[in-house]
């Protein structure tokens, strides 16, 4: 079972650099999009109604901003769009899709780009994001968290650590939440798991300054796990030749 995330940084644009050739040609099972940007209206029916996939939407109330989408081969059992929290859900940032055998949840995490004022409520954000994981897992389930976190976790993940310490993405307080997620919450870094010391595999690149071709990036893209779900883990990839977005592709693939 294939599973993948990708922010495509506005899917429109996406669509018009092969975004659904891509689709059909790798044909995952289930698929996360961030940062889609539209609204369904706005969509062809190309990005709509894929052969061979149920789609559904989390919309910004704010045009051209933010944005997620799930593209599922199988129909879930049960789709929630938000998280139940108005000031999250009006910025269009979560969809949890509720499967056989676990719970699957596309979310876009605040960046914060303005600046540290934003970081806050990047934070309250992943916080509410964790408690809502955390209710699924005390009823047993398996969760399944994909999607662009905002947050290099370790400076093995990013290009230029050492002047990036104050940057939003990078800072102290963004990397000791997720050293909460990963160590004191228990869930795995599925990327990590496999690669724990692998150097400059990044899946975000700066537009300026020809970054991408230099390869000065940040791992801001996730595949995030509970560890009952580890068992049924069997590979995690970057997939750094894809293009179409300043982002490109993450994969896990379950047993």
């Amino acid at each position: 079972m294939k599973l993948y995330s990708w922010n495509v940084n506005g899917i429109r644009a996406a669509e018009k650099k092969g975004f659904v050739d891509w689709l059909q040609a790798t044909k995952p099972d289930i698929l996360g999009v961030q940062e889609t940007k539209a609204r369904p209206e706005q969509l062809s029916k190309e990005l709509l109604e894929p052969e061979g996939y149920h789609t559904y939407w989390a919309i910004a109330e704010k045009k051209g901003y933010s944005g997620v989408g799930l593209y599922s081969r199988t129909e879930p059992n049960d789709v929630q769009i938000g998280l139940g929290i108005e000031k999250f859900d009006a910025e269009g940032r979560t969809i949890i899709a509720e499967y056989d055998d676990f719970i699957f949840v596309n979310t876009y995490v605040p960046s914060a780009s303005k600046g540290a004022d934003f970081v806050p409520f990047k934070l309250e954000y992943c916080q509410a994001l964790v408690d809502r994981c955390n209710s699924c897992r005390a009823e047993g389930k398996g969760v399944i968290i994909c999607g662009d976190i905002n947050i290099s976790h370790k400076e093995i993940d990013l290009a230029r650590p050492d002047s990036n310490h104050k940057t939003t993405g990078f800072m102290p307080e963004e990397r000791a939440f997720l050293d909460k997620w990963f160590v004191d919450e228990g869930y795995v870094d599925s990327f990590r798991h496999f690669y724990p010391d692998k150097e400059e595999v990044y899946s975000w690149w700066s537009m300026r300054s020809g970054a991408r071709p230099r390869n000065v990036g940040w791992r801001l893209d996730y595949f995030i796990i509970s560890p009952n779900m580890l068992d049924s883990l069997e590979s995690a990839s970057i997939h750094s030749e894809t293009m179409g977005s300043d982002h490109c592709p993450v994969s896990i693939t379950l047993k």
